[in-house]
């Protein structure tokens, strides 16, 4: 059973990080990684670029809805991504990521600093070893990211929205030490791959 996300500040500059944890630790996800039914097929769902979330072409505008498919939502071995229940497991198309980071919140400096990304919906997730920042091998063409689920490296991200992106730039650029990267959560991501 799922619990309801709790109830989240419209604006996540009204949360401190300790309140922000505290509402991470309160969420049950599904166990979805456990769950391997014989039965399967297709959701005939997608996932576009943009975040938005369609069935048989038309979009899926209640929110409810699309947080609660996002809970049993697991990228497979092979990169395809299911919507999986005890019951059956049915494919969905993603274009990009199943996720976008919308907004952020920053404490603390360097290697003090956390961060915690508002997802579209409305999922908290902190960067940190567990929750890796990635930006891509180009520096001219970044591809920024956040782990949110699953095995590290082929679980699901997040794309990381533009204007978080600067703001994340700003923040390892004003601390460049030679070599720009974030801090989050005691783990280090570098803006552009060595």
């Amino acid at each position: 059973m799922v619990s309801p996300a709790p109830s989240l500040p419209k604006d996540l500059s009204q949360l401190s990080l300790a309140e922000a944890a505290e509402l991470l630790a309160a969420r049950k996800l599904p166990p979805v990684e456990s769950w391997h039914p014989e039965r399967a097929g297709d959701s005939a769902m997608e996932i576009r670029a943009d975040g938005s979330w369609y069935h048989e072409g038309g979009r899926i505008n209640r929110p409810a809805m699309v947080k609660l498919f996002s809970t049993i939502l697991r990228r497979e071995p092979d990169g395809g991504h299911v919507l999986v229940t005890p019951a059956e497991k049915l494919t969905i198309a993603v274009e990009d990521t199943p996720f976008r980071a919308v907004e952020m919140k920053s404490e603390g400096e360097g290697a003090a600093r956390k961060l915690v990304f508002r997802l579209d919906t409305d999922d908290l997730v902190i960067a940190g070893a567990d929750h890796p920042l990635t930006f891509g091998p180009d520096p001219d063409d970044p591809d920024p990211r956040l782990h949110v689920r699953g095995a590290v490296g082929n679980g699901l991200e997040a794309r990381i929205d533009r204007a978080l992106y600067y703001e994340l730039v700003d923040m390892a650029l004003g601390e460049d030490d030679g070599h720009p990267a974030i801090w989050s959560n005691g783990a280090r991501f570098p803006l552009v791959a060595a």
